[in-house]
C-alpha cells in the first residue's frame, strides 16, 4: 500500500525562525515522467495534485512563504495561479530547466511578480539563463560538498539570490550549514528542531505545572484549580483574555475566573493549558515559542482526529489529544520528560507511548512524528499497521492545520468590544 500525501516542511533562518516551509507530495507524483512526453499516467498525476489544491489552496499556503515545485504538466496547467504570488514560491528541478515549454513558462511567471527557487543549483551554462529570475537556490546537503556548498553561496550572495540548504538530517550537517553562510534551513534534523526558550526545571514546581496536574486528575478540584489560576496574576490574565477572544465570541464579558472556567469548561481548559502558559500580561509570544505552540496544538488535534480511523486503540480521543500536546513538554519545562510525567496523572499507555515509543500509542505517536518529517516509508508501514486509510490523511491534516491556526488568530486577537447589558429603558409615568 503507497498513499498519496501532502506535508509542510518548515524551512527555518540561521536564527531558527521559520520564513517558509516546503509543501512535500507524495504518491501521486511519482507517475511524472522526468522527460518531455505527456503521458496519461504523467497527466493523471497532474489532475489528482490540482484537483487537491484547488480545494486545499487556503489551507495550505497560510502563514509563511512556501515552496512548492511545479512540473512541466502543473505549469501548463497553470497552478501557480491558485495562489497569491505573495505566497509562492515557484520551485523547479533539473527536469523542468532542460523542457524548452517549461523554461519559458517559468520566465513568464516570474515577469508575473512570482518568486522563483531552484533545486540542487549547478552553475552550469543550462542553468546561467535562469539567473536574472532566481531568488533561491537550494543546495541538497547529501550530495554537496563543502566547497561546493561554500561557493555556490558566496557566488549567490553576490548576486542577491538567497541560497537554502536542504536534506539536513544530523546536528553536523545543521551546523555546517550555518557556518557557510547558509540563509535557510531545511530537512527532517531542521522540522524536528524546536527553538522556543525552554524554562528552568523549577518550573515543575509552578502554578502552571501545578494547574496542569491538578486539570488531568480524574475527578479535578474546581476549588483548588480557580486558587492555582487566582494566585498567578499571568495565569488570570491569560484565562480570561483567551475566553473572552473572538474564538468563544461571548455575548457579555466575562471578568471573573468562575466565570472564565465556567465558559471554558475543564476539558478544554486541559487542552489549552499552553496557551495559559504563553499568555502573560508582560510579554508577547515569540515567533519560537509560537511555532511550538502550534506544532504542540496540531501534534494534539491530529493524534485525536486519527482516533476517528485508527483500530484497537486503548486510549480515547482526549486522551490522543493529551499524548500529542505533551509530546513537546520537556521544551515547555527543562526537565526529563520522564520526571515531568511522573507527576502528571495520564494513562500509562500515554507515557509508554511518549517516553519508550511502545503500544499502538506509541505507533500513532511515531505515525504523527513520521508525517512531519516526510518520512514516507514509515508513514505507510504505521498507517497500516493502526488500519488507517492512507487516502484520508493528507486531508485530516490540513484541516487539523487550518484548524490551529483559526484557532491561534482568534484566541491571540485583543479583547473583542463585548455587549454590554442593556440598562431597562424607564417607563413612562402614568
Amino acid at each position: 500500500m503507497s498513499g498519496k500525501y501532502i506535508v509542510r516542511q518548515p524551512i527555518r533562518d540561521a536564527a531558527g525562525n521559520t520564513f517558509g516551509h516546503e509543501i512535500l507530495y507524495h504518491g501521486a507524483n511519482q507517475a511524472f515522467s522526468s522527460d518531455s512526453s505527456t503521458s496519461s499516467a504523467e497527466f493523471a498525476a497532474a489532475n489528482t495534485i490540482y484537483n487537491f489544491l484547488t480545494d486545499n489552496s487556503p489551507k495550505v499556503l497560510k502563514g509563511t512563504l512556501n515552496f512548492m515545485t511545479f512540473t512541466t504538466m502543473l505549469l501548463m496547467k497553470k497552478t501557480p495561479r491558485l495562489f497569491d504570488k505573495s505566497d509562492l514560491v515557484i520551485q523547479i528541478d533539473d527536469a523542468v530547466i532542460i523542457h524548452p515549454l517549461s523554461m519559458h513558462l517559468v520566465q513568464q511567471y516570474a515577469k508575473e511578480g512570482y518568486r522563483i527557487a531552484v533545486n540542487d543549483f549547478q552553475f552550469t551554462p543550462r542553468y546561467l539563463s535562469l539567473l536574472d529570475d532566481i531568488h533561491f537556490i537550494k543546495i541538497n546537503a547529501q550530495t554537496a560538498t563543502e566547497i561546493t556548498i561554500r561557493n555556490t553561496v558566496e557566488i549567490a550572495h553576490s548576486m542577491n539570490i538567497k541560497c537554502i540548504v536542504t536534506h539536513i538530517h544530523e546536528e553536523k550537517q545543521y551546523q555546517r550549514a550555518l557556518a557557510l553562510g547558509a540563509d535557510g534551513l531545511e530537512g527532517p534534523y531542521v522540522a524536528a528542531k524546536l527553538t522556543t526558550k525552554a524554562h528552568s526545571s523549577a518550573y515543575i514546581q509552578s502554578n502552571f505545572f501545578q494547574l496542569m496536574v491538578a486539570v488531568t486528575r480524574d475527578e479535578p478540584n474546581v476549588e483548588e484549580i480557580e486558587q492555582l489560576i487566582a494566585a498567578d496574576a499571568s495565569l488570570t490574565y491569560g484565562l480570561l483574555k483567551m475566553v473572552n477572544s473572538a474564538y468563544f465570541a461571548l455575548r457579555y464579558r466575562a471578568t471573573t475566573i468562575t466565570q472564565a472556567i465556567m465558559t471554558l469548561g475543564l476539558g478544554q481548559l486541559k487542552q489549552w493549558i499552553y496557551l495559559l502558559s504563553a499568555s502573560n500580561a508582560e510579554n508577547e509570544v515569540d515567533a519560537g515559542s509560537e511555532e511550538f505552540l502550534k506544532r504542540s496544538f496540531l501534534r494534539a488535534n491530529f493524534c485525536s482526529e486519527l482516533m476517528n480511523h485508527a483500530k484497537n486503540m486503548p486510549i480515547s480521543k482526549s486522551e490522543a489529544y493529551l499524548l500529542g500536546m505533551f509530546s513537546t513538554l520537556n521544551y515547555l519545562i527543562d526537565a526529563p520528560l520522564e520526571d515531568i510525567l511522573a507527576e502528571v496523572p495520564v494513562a500509562d499507555e500515554i507515557k509508554n507511548a511518549l517516553l519508550h515509543h511502545e503500544g499502538r500509542c506509541g505507533m500513532l505517536y511515531d505515525l504523527v512524528l513520521s508525517y512531519e518529517s516526510a518520512d514516507w516509508e514509515k508513514i505507510n508501514a504505521l498507517a497500516e499497521e493502526l488500519g488507517i486509510p492512507d487516502n484520508m490523511m493528507t486531508s485530516v491534516y490540513f484541516i487539523c492545520m487550518e484548524n490551529v491556526n483559526t484557532l491561534w488568530e482568534q484566541l491571540t486577537n485583543p479583547y473583542p468590544q463585548q455587549q454590554e447589558p442593556e440598562e431597562a429603558e424607564p417607563q413612562p409615568q402614568a
